[in-house]
């Protein structure tokens, strides 16, 4: 089983309150148009005329040369992390395909695992990936534009 993982909800939250980015930078704040602004922490749209956060963000605990930085979007004001556990997210019905990288323990890609994945085979794709003991999560990037989209781990339990 495999569980969809949102960004931390206390990252956002350092985030909404004025923390620097991965850049050490201000989010940038902007009203939405309701087209095509996927909030990392929710894992959905963030609607017309809400208030949304463009960012640097770095999924990665360290720096190193596959620590990818890249834009991403967040609800300005508080949403709730999404929760649907191995059930696809809304962010990710968006487009026809995803890029679907697999890393180790180390954080570094395991060579061999990328590859553009259409929408309704990430979940299956990244079962067979988390399958394998070399594979720690898998991370879920736009296949055109490379933002981090979620990352998916092995569910507990």
């Amino acid at each position: 089983m495999i569980r969809f993982c949102p960004m931390p909800t206390d990252l956002a939250e350092a985030y909404r309150r004025g923390a620097g980015d991965a850049y050490g930078l201000k989010p940038e704040r902007h009203q939405s148009d309701g087209d095509g602004m996927p909030c990392r922490h929710c894992l959905d749209n963030i609607e017309a005329g809400k208030s949304y956060m463009t960012l640097a963000y770095r999924p990665f605990r360290t720096l190193h040369p596959y620590a990818e930085t890249g834009p991403i979007f967040l609800h300005a004001d508080a949403c709730p992390a999404y929760q649907g556990g191995a059930s696809l997210p809304p962010i990710l019905t968006s487009s026809p395909d995803y890029l679907v990288k697999a890393y180790g323990a180390n954080e570094r890609i395991v060579y061999g695992t990328g590859a553009v994945t259409a929408s309704a085979e990430i979940a299956a794709r990244a079962e067979t990936l988390l399958a394998r003991d070399d594979i720690a999560f898998v991370d879920i990037r736009s296949a055109r534009n490379n933002c981090f989209q979620c990352r998916i781990v092995r569910a507990e339990g």
